[in-house]
């Protein structure tokens, strides 16, 4: 449901419980429940999931990627098409990336300057250069709600030096952003703070966005490969180097009990391939841990993958029937397992939202991690 009225996208804390926080983003296309998980619609789909069965599992915002749309099948032509809401059918917010980490995950041949980054695309080899102008242009063909600056993020771990240079450059391209982003009524702009696992360097990140000044604020360059304890060893401290009355976005997380620890810490939004990348290699995520549906044990077994989960998986079909469907290779399978996992992040979502807002997130830490030690339930 859309306010026509709403120009501006605000955010509105409602509780906290320790630092963990619970509020609305309030946008022209819709609100968003925090703590948020977005799932991540890379090629203007999440993949083997129709849009109206991802807004069925409770999601309030999709992110979208600019790396991938402005190669295929570019910005332009989205434009041209109506724009991505139109384009998918999606008419919720989205949030794009600034395509910074995918060109440094997966672009060929790729040169760094002041200026931005000139790279090879990795499906044809064509050359491209992305800088902050034309990355904030991407995105406004693309129409997206939430925009994010232009940011470089260096593969953890890096020497001292390289994540501080990287910061810095990181830091002039927001300036870049912001002025070339100008003033957008109905559309947002989130600054990236980075600086690896420095604390010095992430304050010193947080105070150069702070400067600058935008609608929301991203922690960057984690889930790169330092591991969840070092993660949650920086997010103790780096999500109260921003300011408190603005939306913080923690990119690219993750497994569950990643999630759950980084809303502990103050984070208010997230976005991960996990759910549905595992949906489709049989990877289920459960109150009770994690199953492989392609395991012999569940080629009998007539019981659901949970029986207290209300997704479609989960009331219409048995672990037998999602067995063979998987080891079939029948597309079903991706779908509903796809679905559930979802289902299952969206409802982790919805349990934090309900326990901050009780005061009970510890009693519902405690229990969400009991649940999944217990592990799947014995074989038949």
């Amino acid at each position: 449901m859309q306010d026509q009225n709403q120009t501006r996208i605000t955010f509105t804390l409602n509780a906290t419980d320790g630092k963990a926080r619970t509020g609305v983003i309030s946008t022209p296309r819709g609100q968003i429940r925090t703590p948020a998980f977005m799932p991540v619609g890379t090629a203007a789909t999440v993949k083997a999931m129709m849009p109206e069965s991802v807004a069925a599992t409770g999601a309030d915002i999709l992110l979208g990627n600019t790396y991938h749309l402005m190669l295929r099948p570019t910005a332009e032509r989205i434009d041209r098409l109506g724009g991505l809401h139109t384009f998918m059918n999606w008419d919720k917010p989205i949030l794009t990336d600034s395509g910074g980490f995918q060109v440094m995950s997966l672009a060929g041949l790729r040169k760094l300057t002041e200026k931005g980054v000139t790279f090879k695309s990795h499906i044809d080899g064509s050359k491209h250069e992305l800088t902050p102008e034309r990355s904030m242009e991407i995105q406004r063909l693309l129409g997206s709600d939430i925009v994010m600056c232009f940011d470089e993020c260096p593969a953890l771990p890096a020497d001292r030096d390289r994540i501080a240079d990287s910061m810095r450059l990181s830091m002039r391209w927001a300036a870049r952003s912001k002025e070339a982003f100008g003033d957008r009524p109905g559309h947002a702009l989130f600054g990236i703070m980075q600086g690896g696992l420095e604390r010095d360097l992430r304050e010193e990140s947080a105070e150069a966005l702070k400067q600058i000044g935008f609608d929301g604020y991203a922690v960057g360059g984690l889930a790169v490969g330092e591991g969840q304890a070092a993660m949650f060893d920086c997010l103790d401290f780096a999500p109260g180097f921003l300011p408190e009355a603005k939306p913080r976005y923690l990119m690219g997380v993750g497994k569950p009990d990643d999630i759950v620890g980084a809303v502990k810490r103050g984070i208010d939004m997230m976005d991960c391939v996990l759910p549905s990348r595992s949906g489709r290699t049989g990877q289920v995520f459960t109150r009770h841990g994690v199953l492989n549906i392609k395991n012999a044990r569940h080629q009998d077994d007539p019981r659901p993958l949970d029986e207290a989960c209300t997704c479609p998986a989960c009331r219409n079909y048995s672990r037998a029937y999602l067995h063979h469907v998987f080891r079939a290779q029948e597309m079903i399978s991706g779908m509903l397992l796809t679905w559930h996992n979802l289902h299952y992040f969206q409802e982790i979502m919805q349990g934090m939202r309900d326990a901050i807002a009780a005061g009970t997130f510890a009693e519902w830490e405690t229990a969400f991690h009991a649940g999944r030690a217990q592990g799947d339930i014995d074989p038949l």
